[in-house]
């Protein structure tokens, strides 16, 4: 009976998104690592990964009387019950990708249910390690009312040494998992204060 009157802490829930549809994406292997180390190490944060593949593109004729295709309904709906949204950004043109840009704008269609959550951003690629991606993902949130975590960034060189992923694609560098997990504990305190809830 004692226990039943011990109330269990928030579980912050984040919906993770990734701009690759690749399979072998090293971006895609950054959001799989992040929900290793919650699952493993912060026990207060909880990250479902969100696909973005079965959008169709974006085009109003595909709404009616308010509605829209079921696909894109159940994407809204995730995002709308997530506490807060960990993008997984590579830059494609000095940019985001389309796909991801797609998925940001069907769920900013009215109602927005992308404002007053907190966010972060992770890129893995090239010499920047995806990092232009990210300023052009922050300007497209100051619009829809998403609120970025300005430190720490990540930005991900996958080529430099020491070797950053296995074989399998599967994150390995240490260095690198210690400053992924940064990033979701700076989430989580963010989302926290911004639900005033420290």
């Amino acid at each position: 009976m004692e226990g039943a009157l011990v109330k269990n802490p928030q579980v912050i829930k984040v919906a993770a998104l990734c701009g690759s549809l690749r399979k072998g994406s090293y971006n895609r292997s950054l959001l799989r690592s992040a929900i290793e180390i919650c699952r493993d190490s912060i026990k207060g944060m909880q990250i479902e990964y969100v696909e973005i593949a079965p959008l169709p593109m974006l085009n109003t004729d595909l709404e009616s009387q308010g509605r829209y295709p079921p696909v894109v309904e159940a994407f809204r709906q995730k995002i709308l019950e997530a506490d807060s949204v960990l993008f997984a950004s590579p830059e494609y043109n000095y940019s985001v990708t389309g796909p991801l840009k797609n998925a940001i704008d069907w769920a900013s269609r009215p109602p927005n249910v992308w404002a007053d959550k907190a966010a972060a951003i992770v890129s893995a690629g090239g010499s920047f390690g995806g990092g232009r991606s990210q300023y052009h993902l922050r300007q497209i949130g100051v619009y829809l009312d998403l609120h970025f975590i300005n430190k720490p960034e990540f930005f991900l060189n996958v080529f430099q040494t020491p070797p950053k992923f296995d074989d399998e694609g599967n994150l390995v560098d240490k260095a690198t998992k210690e400053k992924l997990k940064e990033i979701l504990l700076s989430l989580e305190a963010f989302t926290l204060r911004l639900q005033g809830k420290c």
